[in-house]
């Protein structure tokens, strides 16, 4: 089985804060989009802070635990140790502001570890990390250094799966009022094409 992670624990600074993950989009959120678009039968949400925000989408949510404030490995790591609880081999990690994840990607990217790649550019949380990785990653946390994404992914031996980046990146990232307005107008056209 593949466990799905929905990383939301970005602080929004670029645009004005809140939790992206919940920013509408076409009359829906991008958290809701994106689990739709994963469709795996257990998906949790990477978030600190006062789980209730999250509450009505009935995921459980995951806090940074020991690792907290340690950056996205450490939501990576409380997604792993919770899929091995589940007993799933892998889990797919995407970060809650990426509104158009393809569908299939835990496919695309099996076997693990595999990350996504477009437009000649890694996406390293959008990526399947086997299980047995928690216990690499948290020796890694637990030792001062880089807590890059990146770096630990070339360390576990970690591969890019290409995606096609046209008419639109699959992977845009919605960090900016500008990246919110791109994602609502390429929503509308979606509607208008339908």
């Amino acid at each position: 089985m593949i466990a799905g992670l929905i990383l939301a624990g970005g602080r929004a600074r670029r645009l004005g804060g809140g939790d992206k993950p919940l920013l509408r989009l076409g009359g829906t959120t991008m958290l809701e989009r994106i689990a739709a678009a994963i469709a795996l039968p257990a998906i949790a949400i990477s978030a600190n802070g006062d789980p209730a925000r999250f509450a009505r989408f009935g995921f459980p949510v995951l806090s940074d635990g020991d690792f907290f404030d340690a950056g996205p490995l450490a939501g990576v790591l409380a997604g792993l140790e919770w899929a091995e609880r589940l007993g799933a081999m892998a889990l797919l990690t995407v970060p809650g502001d990426t509104p158009f994840i393809p569908l299939g990607l835990a496919a695309v990217l099996t076997p693990a570890p595999a990350c996504a790649a477009s437009g000649g550019r890694r996406h390293h949380t959008i990526a399947l990390w086997p299980v047995e990785a928690r216990i690499a990653l948290r020796a890694h946390l637990s030792r001062p250094g880089p807590r890059d994404v990146a770096g630990f992914a070339a360390a576990i031996g970690m591969r890019a799966a290409d995606f096609a980046s046209g008419p639109r990146d699959p992977f845009l990232n919605v960090n900016t009022s500008d990246d919110l307005e791109t994602a609502r107008n390429e929503i509308g056209a979606e509607g208008e094409n339908a």
